[in-house]
């Protein structure tokens, strides 16, 4: 075994330490200090992948980094925000929904952006911020509960799927302004979508149906969480 002089130790260690480059490549985050606050920013790409592995060769977003990933976040007195970018088709269902409610239930400023498309379940993923901005030329997916590989074709698996749905829409009403009837109406619809139930929204219209709060840019996005985090050093320092 190598032994190694107190130096050469430190460098060692050194050499071991993530740089903010490799970061963005292992965990597709970053953090960025500056004079108004430190934020972490977190990408959500791909496909969301639960408990069985994804293709090599599939973009995929893991939920088993992200979960611990957003914990540290709330826990670390050194970031003040979150900003979430989203570019995803979706993926599995119970995954994206234990990352949307993580994101939902933290206590410091959460901005997402919603860049791309932020399909099926990106979309509860899509409202779990403080505040939630779409550029104009994303697109959102809204469509019925799917599921692959062998079901059973009975009563009972109706009803699971119909819980697992308004699992989805209990949770999308709850963080935005759209209501469960339009929802339902625009998962259900039968003339957007070729070959398909469900619909497909754009940027304004995702923000005049109350799914989102308004439309933004990345600057508009850093603004927002910039200005939550001013408003929270305030309300800390009045007190």
């Amino acid at each position: 075994m190598k032994k190694y002089s107190g130096e050469e130790c430190d460098r060692e260690c050194e050499n071991n330490q993530d740089t903010p480059q490799q970061q963005i490549v292992d965990m597709g985050s970053s953090v960025v200090t500056n004079s108004r606050g430190t934020i972490h920013c977190l990408t959500i790409i791909g496909q969301i992948e639960g408990h069985m592995l994804l293709p090599s060769n599939t973009k995929t977003t893991k939920y088993e980094h992200v979960m611990p990933l957003l914990a540290s976040i709330e826990e670390s007195d050194e970031v003040d925000g979150l900003l979430l970018l989203l570019n995803t088709m979706g993926g599995d269902i119970e995954a994206g929904l234990a990352i949307a409610e993580m994101i939902a239930g933290m206590s410091k400023p959460t901005v997402t952006l919603v860049l791309g498309g932020g399909h099926s379940i990106g979309i509860p993923l899509a409202v779990s911020g403080k505040v939630n901005l779409i550029v104009p030329s994303a697109s959102m997916t809204i469509h019925p509960v799917r599921m692959t590989g062998m079901m059973i074709a009975a009563p009972q698996t109706y009803r699971y799927f119909d819980r697992l749905q308004e699992r989805i829409v209990a949770f999308v009403t709850k963080n935005s302004r759209i209501s469960a009837e339009t929802f339902r109406r625009l998962m259900l619809a039968t003339d957007e979508m070729a070959n398909d139930v469900g619909s497909v929204v754009y940027g304004e219209e995702a923000v005049e149906l109350g799914l989102m709060d308004r439309i933004g840019t990345l600057s508009d996005a850093l603004e927002c969480l910039y200005g939550m985090i001013g408003e929270g050093k305030e309300n800390t320092a009045a007190e």
